[in-house]
């Protein structure tokens, strides 16, 4: 334990963020601190990073001097072949050793469907809370739950991005007439219906003794998630001594003013494992975030040697998974990014360009849907559902499904030109902003102007409600094979069911049409037929570029 302490000390980097005292008010009573370790977005990263194994390890370490609770703010079960494959329950079994005391659900937990991810949470040995996820108007989960920690009583609010009926399967939210039974309480655009159910459940946690409550967040801070966001719930409420949070992927340390005017700690901590979250009360009532950040190249399990419970559940659960995921499909002779080669964040992070802009491997995954269609004459394809880049070399089939990991199905509609450009419209509405919805696409080009104000509307539910036709729009210069895009014409349209007939990402547009071709293949499956069939097993130097091929330019502004 010596050697691993040392190593600790070595490769852990901590970001420390204080705030004042704590709301109780109360003498702490706590006899050590305590520490709540949390995770968000693993995204099935159960071997990057940190990793669990390096997870399990921190947290022993640390139960020898102070109290430690574990929970995952969501996004767990999803995002590589180790969940799609196993549709999450390998990713909860992996948990379940782990010892996780709660987590909640982040949008894409209900990525196999609502019966599935109930399956999960009752697979699960820990609760899933969640005050703002409604059937019919009963909430499904708890919103909240009293643990208590070295005789003191800690309250958690579980909340839930509004937006996940669009960033998820919208049908996996309806009844089988297409009509919402599931609920966030994205109907309220001014936020305030999100906002009294936390502190419902806030006031209430408080009343059940908690001394002090800590809301678990899949909110983010994206403009798009607005007035969603945690500062804006954090702005609208009173009682939360801290936030946990996710679903924007980001490594931010914040303290904010409440409604009160008092001190709210917010903490988030990235995807993947590469960092795990530590939320501390000091038995003096101090309230402060850290970020324990895993340095080394290789995963903490190696650069550790590690060989506890969660490296035996990782290695079970990947053990028949990899001879089958390591098998060689196809090769590319250039480098398939979804990130911005030459610009990094403000942490030094790289920026996923295809949520915003055209790259090699959007492109590509475009081109595959059209090749792989019956005669469309369009592709559409949405950023959010390419995952990972590919780098040159041999591309194998865990490759593939972690670039497509949602298994969502070729298919082809027809749509009116009018249709596509309210598509297109859609796609670049939120621009320069990241919006999971942004097209790649294929058979035809366009450009749009970002320095215009959106003329796009929104309906409830934050899906594309219509365009104002009294403002300009940010799309121009449509050329369909070449040719100016004709509003009236009837075009097939190729993309998968989850933008064409689910409503993914809030494309609401494409009601009407006949559908021509429905779940063909799933969208890994049409990338590799694509590859090994049509480019006879190599990408080639036509995708060198990781800006793309010049179908989607920017204009406008200096």
């Amino acid at each position: 334990m010596k050697k691993l302490f040392c190593l600790f000390l070595g490769l852990l980097t901590a970001f420390v963020c204080l705030s004042s005292l704590a709301q109780a008010g109360a003498a702490p009573a706590l006899s050590k601190d305590l520490v709540i370790l949390y995770t968000s977005d693993v995204h099935c990263g159960v071997d990057q990073g940190w990793g669990y194994a390096g997870l399990y390890a921190l947290k022993e370490k640390l139960s020898k001097d102070h109290t430690v609770l574990l929970v995952d703010d969501g996004d767990a079960i999803q995002g590589e072949a180790v969940g799609t494959m196993t549709r999450g329950e390998a990713i909860i079994d992996i948990m379940n050793v782990m010892g996780y005391d709660l987590a909640i659900p982040g949008n894409h937990e209900f990525d196999y469907g609502m019966e599935q991810f109930l399956s999960l949470t009752r697979r699960a040995n820990f609760p899933y809370l969640c005050c703002n996820l409604n059937r019919q108007g009963e909430q499904v989960f708890k919103g909240y739950a009293v643990l208590e920690a070295d005789g003191v009583k800690i309250g958690f609010v579980g909340v839930t991005t509004p937006l996940t009926p669009r960033s998820s399967t919208a049908r996996n939210f309806m009844n089988d007439e297409g009509e919402f039974i599931y609920n966030f309480l994205q109907e309220d655009g001014t936020g305030q219906k999100l906002y009294d159910a936390v502190q419902q459940a806030v006031d209430a946690a408080r009343a059940d003794g908690a001394r002090y409550v800590i809301a678990l967040a899949h909110l983010g801070n994206a403009e798009a998630c607005a007035p969603w966001r945690y500062s804006d719930v954090i702005a609208h409420t009173t009682g939360i001594d801290a936030m946990l949070d996710g679903h924007s992927h980001d490594l931010d340390q914040v303290v904010m003013k409440n409604k009160d005017g008092q001190n709210v700690v917010r903490s988030a901590c990235g995807t993947k494992l590469e960092t795990v979250g530590a939320l501390t009360i000091t038995v003096d009532g101090r309230i402060f975030s850290e970020l324990y950040s895993w340095s080394d190249d290789a995963p903490a399990k190696e650069g550790l040697t590690l060989n506890n419970p969660a490296a035996l559940a990782v290695e079970n659960a990947t053990r028949d998974l990899n001879e089958k995921l390591n098998e060689v499909v196809a090769g590319t002779a250039v480098d398939l990014t979804i990130f911005d080669p030459a610009v990094t964040d403000e942490n030094g992070h790289p920026i996923r360009l295809i949520r915003r802009a055209e790259t090699n491997l959007g492109d590509l995954c475009a081109d595959a849907y059209l090749d792989q269609s019956s005669g469309a004459d369009i592709a559409l394809i949405n950023g959010g559902g390419i995952r990972v880049s590919i780098d040159q070399g041999d591309i194998t089939l865990n490759d593939i499904l972690s670039v497509h990991p949602f298994g969502n199905a070729l298919t082809v509609i027809e749509a009116t030109g009018r249709q596509v450009l309210d598509a297109l419209e859609w796609s670049v509405h939120a621009a320069p902003a990241e919006f999971g919805g942004f097209l790649q696409v294929a058979g035809l080009t366009f450009t749009y102007d970002p320095t215009l104000p959106s003329p796009c509307l929104t309906d409830e539910n934050k899906f594309f409600g219509g365009v104002d036709e009294t403002m300009e729009r940010r799309v121009r210069d449509v050329l369909v094979g070449g040719e100016p895009i004709d509003p009236d014409r009837v075009y097939r349209v190729v993309s998968n069911d989850y933008t064409l007939l689910n409503n993914g990402d809030g494309y609401t547009m494409f009601g009407g049409g006949a559908v021509l071709q429905e779940a063909v293949k799933l969208d890994n499956q049409v990338l590799i037929d694509h590859i090994t069939q049509t480019l006879n097993g190599v990408v080639g130097d036509g995708y060198r570029d990781p800006y793309g091929q010049g179908r989607i330019v920017a204009v406008g502004g200096d």
